[in-house]
């Protein structure tokens, strides 16, 4: 499968960021050995150039690396055509054993890459770059992540084969008699709307409350509820939403809906909850910042912004997931 477009477009994005990840590296020993704010040395002066031009990479080289993210999904999709069994992205990644791994440390990667731009970002908020030692800290601890990234998708790419057979989604994300229930089967729709909704108005009352007044422990509440309504809106998109999308009961497929059949709405879903959560989350996360120099009002500008676009996000995901359901409702559709 490796001269499939897909397969050499993934593979060349994935050898340029890996090669930026370890040049990088290189930047974070340095500075970890020598780093000194308070020097004038001719050794500093090299560093803190050289920093601008590391850090840069390393933004541009993980930004691109969440955005492989949507290409792997795509690239799957496409992979499909020429698998026996696959309908859609979900029997592709099922081809192999790396497929969903691959997936899942791509999905983990679009949070933890994410963080270490926004910790650059808050770094050259101020003069002193307070937090270099830190952010390449976690860059080291974060290579290992990217490497398995790469390393996975690479695997899941050359195993791939077109005598491969596999299942396609009707058999993974149904259930039938001989073969008992889907994990993600067997929801109260009632319970999963209630819990849905019902958390929706939590994480808008705590980030309202949050906008007008910081209480930590809220925070911590906002970015925790932003974690389990994560888990809890895939639930609901995969075995509840999905079936009024697709207007077929038994179907809850969460790759279908990013067809061009279905308008792509797939990734107004995903486009918005994801980057919600990693806003929500993230509130709570650069909090301990705020006692670096200089970094108590960057740091606070950021948690209202994060606040506000997470919530927008939120409210968006609400409106297009419920249109179908609503829709059906309306038109004199019965539960």
């Amino acid at each position: 499968m490796f001269l499939n477009s897909w397969s050499l477009g993934l593979t060349l994005a994935g050898l340029i960021v890996l090669v930026l990840g370890i040049f990088a590296c290189r930047t974070a020993f340095r500075v970890l050995r020598h780093w000194d704010p308070a020097s004038d040395s001719n050794l500093q002066i090299k560093l803190e150039n050289e920093i601008w031009l590391a850090s840069t990479l390393v933004e541009y080289g993980l930004g691109f690396q969440i955005l492989t993210l949507v290409l792997f999904v795509l690239a799957a999709d496409t992979f499909c055509q020429v698998i026996v069994g696959a309908m859609c992205a979900t029997g592709a990644l099922l081809a192999n054993d790396f497929g969903m791994p691959a997936l899942l440390v791509k999905i983990a990667g679009v949070f933890l890459y994410g963080f270490w731009i926004v910790l650059h970002k808050l770094d050259i908020s101020s003069e002193t770059y307070p937090l270099v030692k830190t952010k390449y800290i976690y860059l080291l601890l974060i290579l290992p992540l990217l490497i398995a990234d790469i390393t996975l998708q690479t695997l899941y790419i050359a195993y791939l084969s077109p005598d491969i057979i596999t299942s396609c989604c009707a058999v993974v994300f149904g259930s039938s008699t001989e073969t008992g229930r889907n994990l993600l089967q067997g929801y109260s729709q009632t319970t999963l709307l209630f819990l849905y909704y019902g958390s929706i108005a939590v994480l808008l009352l705590l980030g309202c409350i949050l906008l007008k007044r910081w209480l930590l422990p809220l925070a911590a509440l906002f970015s925790a509820g932003w974690l389990w309504f994560l888990g809890l809106a895939m639930v609901a998109i995969i075995t509840l939403f999905s079936s009024y999308i697709y207007a077929m009961p038994y179907h809850h497929c969460p790759f279908c809906i990013l067809k061009p059949e279905y308008h792509y709405i797939g990734f107004a879903l995903y486009f918005t909850l994801i980057p919600a959560s990693f806003f929500g989350l993230s509130t709570l996360l650069v909090e301990p910042f705020k006692s670096k120099k200089n970094l108590t009002w960057p740091v606070q500008k950021y948690q209202r912004t994060a606040i506000i676009i997470s919530l927008l996000l939120m409210l968006l995901l609400a409106a297009v997931s419920s249109y179908h359901f609503l829709l059906y409702k309306i038109s004199g559709g019965e539960f």
